[in-house]
């Protein structure tokens, strides 16, 4: 089974020189293939509103009309491709953003009652978004990484759980980033993976499909249009390359590490594409291999869906229905932001210039469910966390 994790760090193109003298000059770099056109507001037969970026998510004054209300308990997400959550306000934009000077934090000492045998401690990063700058804060804060941003954790294992672009400045930057540390973990003797989020199944499928029907059961949309409408960030398009597609096209929908059912989204979803971890990941990418528009449509909106755990008393059984089919003790996710959980967010009358307190991962139904999408998309925090939890 593949995982996009395993791909080394990225080759960067030099410009090129000019031939030495007496040298023949170099043959000519074939033409990158060319990017569909992306129209700032998608066309009618697109099935959504029109609309451009919202503020929080690019510098212009354009503004996204507010998704609303947020879908009940295991409710699937809109057919149209939103993400069923309403925008909060970041003014912390960084297009251009400044480099950071990272203070290196000792690697942590891990009792070896919680290290499984033959490995280092376990993490898991939630949702990042474009946000670059906070999760390298947030990695060094953890010992992880050092000033440079090069690994700096040993044997650890740290997994990120999806959702690498859109809404923030620098999606790219993160894949990048997270490609760099796969290859230095797995030469200090550990390693760094990922999961496949529903905003890599977006970014896939607008690069891949651009303004191509789709069929919804709100009628017909595009991956284009439900890419923009969910903070597609223009630049990311813009320096997207093939290795970042094939990356992001082999990573695994469903893990388990000590324990722990990693998914990306809080929805029982995965049980549709497979009885195991392997069969899960098998279907998702032959989904994405066949390169089928609709096809890839419906397991971008499949993955979409959110809130399944959330009930008091529909949660824990939904919980425990992935945990009896794929094992683990606790189902670890992203996807959807705590303050959502928690029902502090969401209302028409809620300030969307305020940021939204986070101390930590969430953990609910009964117990059974770890919720880690601190929010950082509405000034929340963006969460890196070594498991298991302790009280």
């Amino acid at each position: 089974m593949t995982q996009g994790a395993s791909v080394g760090p990225m080759v960067r193109t030099m410009p090129a020189q000019p031939p030495a003298p007496g040298q023949p000059p170099a043959p000519p770099v074939p033409p990158a293939p060319a990017v569909p056109p992306q129209p700032t507001v998608p066309p009618a037969s697109a099935g959504v509103p029109p609309h451009g970026m919202p503020p929080e998510y690019t510098p212009t004054e354009r503004s996204l009309p507010v998704i609303g209300p947020v879908a009940t308990a295991g409710g699937p997400g809109h057919p149209d491709g939103r993400t069923d959550l309403p925008p909060v306000t970041r003014t912390d934009t960084l297009i251009d953003r400044p480099t950071v000077d990272l203070t290196a934090v000792p690697e942590s000492a891990v009792p070896a009652a919680d290290q499984q045998e033959g490995g280092g401690p376990l993490y898991v990063v939630g949702d990042v978004h474009g946000y670059y700058d906070e999760l390298r804060e947030a990695l060094a804060a953890e010992g992880l990484i050092d000033a440079d941003g090069q690994w700096a954790a040993g044997n650890a294992r740290l997994w990120f759980l999806g959702d690498f672009t859109d809404r923030g400045p620098d999606g790219i930057g993160v894949i990048d980033l997270v490609m760099q540390l796969s290859a230095e973990a797995a030469a200090a003797g550990g390693y760094c993976k990922a999961l496949m989020g529903n905003h890599e199944l977006l970014l896939l499928g607008a690069k891949r499909f651009g303004d191509t029907p789709v069929q919804s059961g709100a009628g017909t949309a595009s991956f284009q249009a439900a890419w923009l409408l969910n903070g597609g960030q223009k630049t990311d398009m813009d320096r997207l390359q093939d290795h970042h597609l094939q990356w992001m096209a082999r990573l695994d929908a469903v893990s388990e590490e000590d324990g722990h059912l990693l998914v990306h989204s809080d929805t029982t979803a995965y049980l549709e594409y497979g009885d195991s971890i392997e069969d899960v990941n098998d279907t998702v990418h032959d989904v994405l291999t066949r390169s089928d528009a609709d096809e890839v449509w419906d397991l971008f909106r499949k993955f979409t869906k959110r809130f399944a755990f959330r009930d008091e008393e529909a949660g824990p059984l939904a919980v425990r229905e992935l945990l009896d089919t794929y094992g683990g003790r606790r189902v670890v996710h992203g996807h959807s932001p705590i303050p959502y959980l928690l029902g502090e967010v969401g209302g028409e009358d809620d300030d969307e210039g305020e940021g939204v307190a986070v101390d930590g991962p969430h953990v609910y139904a009964d117990g059974l469910a770890i919720a880690m999408d601190g929010g950082i998309t509405m000034a929340g925090k963006l969460l890196v966390v070594q498991l298991p939890l302790t009280a």
